[in-house]
């Protein structure tokens, strides 16, 4: 039989997701990497998303990520890490080219530190204690509530197998609404900023 989902567990996984995924700035190597240590870093922490040299180096030669290090075999810094680990939570939500105007928002030129608005570590030890906090926060902020799954449950009459079918398919439903939301509004501020 599947598993029971309902808001306790949902609210379980939402914390063990938030334990694993969120990569401290401290965790991040300190030393000067190769760009096949980079891409096995990457690949390790973001399995899904299968990262490859020509990958970083498109997203270089678009001025996305900093370039490397002039030089030096070792090219690659923490600084690099910070905008690719940043970048991989960005990229199931916006494009290639979103993302560059997002950066472009708090840094300016790219590849030009002296123009920073913010330090990018600051932006990423940010974004890691708001990504903690909304995975801590997600139900609390959905829309589908236990009272309105057993309600719909009720009203449908089903059986125990059928109930946990719908509760979890009502939930799963709501979290891509949400998700959904979500990205369309942060394309759209995207695209606000840049009508100015």
């Amino acid at each position: 039989m599947a598993k029971r989902i309902n808001a306790d567990y949902i609210g379980e996984l939402a914390k063990d997701v938030s334990n694993n995924i969120i990569i401290d700035y401290d965790e991040l190597p300190k030393y000067d990497l190769f760009l096949s240590q980079v891409i096995d870093f990457l690949n390790d922490k973001f399995s899904d998303d299968k990262y490859t040299n020509n990958i970083v180096q498109n997203y270089i030669k678009s001025e996305v990520i900093t370039k490397p290090e002039d030089g030096k075999k070792r090219g690659y810094t923490k600084l690099h890490l910070v905008q690719l680990v940043l970048l991989s939570y960005m990229r199931p939500v916006l494009t290639t080219e979103e993302i560059k105007k997002v950066f472009t928002m708090a840094f300016n030129d790219i590849n030009n530190r002296e123009d920073d608005i913010i330090s990018w570590e600051k932006a990423y030890r940010i974004f890691s204690e708001t990504q903690s906090k909304s995975f801590k926060n997600l139900l609390a902020n959905s829309s589908i509530t236990e009272e309105k799954i057993n309600n719909v449950i009720s009203e449908l009459n089903l059986n125990e197998k059928d109930k946990n079918s719908i509760s979890t398919f009502l939930i799963v439903m709501s979290l891509i609404a949400q998700s959904s939301a979500i990205k369309k509004l942060a394309q759209k501020i995207i695209d606000e900023y840049y009508l100015e």
